[in-house]
């Protein structure tokens, strides 16, 4: 009798589960597709997301975890399932006690003797751990454990996702097929990170050294002589949870001053520190009485790099500016775009999305709101977002569902784009953008050094093949010609400055006039 191993079985009930999904997405995509991106049956789409997502939760965490990173994919997923995706909540059934205490005892040991005291019923069931109450040295801790056979699990279905790729391949295009392959590496990644403790504890440690000045954030106590890569031990800080709008206004908090004091704390870490947290749910923010903020949960964090955070600010600037080109620009230099993509296409797809958007500022639009209208021109198109994108995205649609709880009238945008200013933001990413434009007209300049000698050398041996008797009258009409056109192209770019081909124009005109004074001599 032929027996399947455990990942053949996994896969394919993975496949019997998937089919359905696969077959209504696969409709829903080439529907939308047809119509250039409108969305035509939002209730047919809507109910088939669901359905979706009600499969995700079925087969288990890893596909919980993977779902959530699709909620921020508008190059993979439709703006109807996305918006049933971003509703998907990282709560399971916690595992039986006995499971869970095998794990604690063989990382710690004998937890009657390590704890004074231990609670086996769970405070909260994730998809990839769970979290328990008790008292270490007279303090309260929380005790955060993996999920038994978690790690085994992932593996498994990791293995099973990077199987279903050449299969899903066959059925879809190839700039689908392109992002998914950057969704599963994305996700293992990720998800590898998340259930490695000590990765976690590192992340905790780091945003507050970061934080240490700042009196309004709380970060619990870490304790690293009972914390594994399985177990990670927290001081126990109580607070009241950001969503719970009732007991906040019980206490006298201002919720709209709290919207924009939580929004600015993320963004402070974004923008000005190499690490961010990147999973603000409302499970994760809590408000002491005094209105002090508690984060909790370092698992999903982001690093972005100075390059990044510019471009990033740049971006802002160029999207309120309804700069094009410049935006796709942009999502080259970011790794969004394959560098062979046809400019031209992603361009228009960004004029559509602007058009979209005319007559509203972009300040006061939310996050939810450009992602849909990004939806709609960019879901055709071939994209790999880098991991810290998806996380930088995932955070920012996140946390906006959270401020506008606080606040209705919330809106991200326009609190970005006063905090990029009072920071002077903005002008450094200005400044980076000039610093760019001079190293390309530099990089250009000496390549055009380095040619001017061999077209000298090519005319004055074309001027000697010929034997001409007036050489010197031919080179000054050369240097004379590259010198009007240079010059032309400078009162072009004068008088036009916003034309969209300026700075190429500058650019040719410069090396037309180089050329025209080496030619001359």
């Amino acid at each position: 009798m032929f027996l399947l191993g455990k990942e053949d079985r996994r896969y394919l009930y993975t496949l019997l589960k998937l089919i359905p999904v696969g077959l209504h997405y696969r409709s829903d995509r080439k529907e939308i597709l047809n119509n250039k991106g409108k969305i035509v049956n939002p209730e047919k789409y809507a109910k088939h997301a669901r359905s979706a997502v009600s499969t995700f939760i079925k087969l288990g965490p890893a596909y919980i975890k993977l779902g959530q990173l699709l909620s921020v994919r508008p190059d993979f997923l439709p703006q109807p399932y996305i918006e049933e995706f971003s509703k998907l909540q990282d709560e399971v059934p916690p595992a039986p006690f006995e499971q869970v205490k095998e794990i604690l005892e063989k990382e710690l040991g004998p937890i009657d003797i390590i704890f004074e005291e231990f609670h086996p019923e769970a405070v909260t069931g994730a998809s990839l751990g769970q979290v328990y109450l008790a008292k270490y040295k007279g303090k309260e801790v929380v005790v955060k454990v993996n999920r038994p056979n978690i790690r085994e699990e992932i593996e498994v279905d990791i293995k099973v996702m990077k199987r279903f790729i050449p299969l899903v391949g066959r059925f879809i295009d190839e700039s689908l097929r392109f992002s998914l392959e950057s969704i599963i590496e994305q996700f293992a990644e990720t998800v590898y990170e998340e259930i490695d403790y000590k990765k976690e504890a590192n992340n905790l440690i780091m945003i507050r050294r970061n934080l240490k000045n700042d009196k309004s954030v709380i970060i619990p106590t870490y304790y690293p002589e009972i914390s594994t890569d399985k177990v990670l031990v927290l001081e126990k800080v109580n607070g009241i949870k950001i969503s719970d709008t009732e007991n906040l206004d019980s206490i006298g908090i201002d919720r709209r001053r709290l919207a924009r004091r939580v929004a600015r704390l993320f963004f402070k870490m974004l923008l000005s520190q190499e690490l961010f947290h990147a999973d603000p749910h409302p499970g994760n923010i809590a408000i002491k009485e005094d209105g002090t903020i508690i984060l909790y949960d370092y698992g999903m964090t982001g690093r972005l790099d100075e390059e990044t955070r510019l471009k990033l600010i740049q971006f802002y600037v160029a999207l309120s500016r309804s700069d094009s080109k410049r935006i796709v620009d942009l999502m080259l230099d970011l790794g969004v775009l394959q560098p062979t993509v046809n400019r031209y296409v992603i361009r228009s797809g960004v004029e559509l999305a602007l058009a979209e958007m005319k007559g509203k500022k972009i300040e006061n639009s939310e996050v939810r709101a450009l992602m849909e209208v990004a939806n709609r021109t960019i879901f055709q198109f071939p994209f790999k977002l880098p991991k810290h994108l998806v996380l930088y995205m995932r955070m920012l649609s996140i946390l906006e569902g959270v401020c506008l709880k606080l606040d209705e009238n919330f809106r991200f945008i326009h609190i970005l784009g006063r905090l990029l200013e009072e920071e002077g933001l903005t002008r450094e990413a200005s400044q980076a953008e000039v610093k760019d434009f001079i190293k390309k007209v530099s990089d250009s300049t000496e390549a055009a050094i380095e040619v001017i000698p061999m077209l000298k050398e090519f005319l004055e041996n074309n001027n000697s093949l010929q034997h001409a008797k007036r050489p010197s009258r031919r080179r000054f009409f050369v240097s004379g010609l590259l010198a009007g056109l240079g010059i032309g192209g400078l009162l072009l770019y004068v008088y036009f400055p916003k034309y969209p081909s300026s700075n190429i124009i500058l650019l040719v005109s410069f090396l037309l006039l180089i050329c025209s004074m080496f030619i001359s001599k």
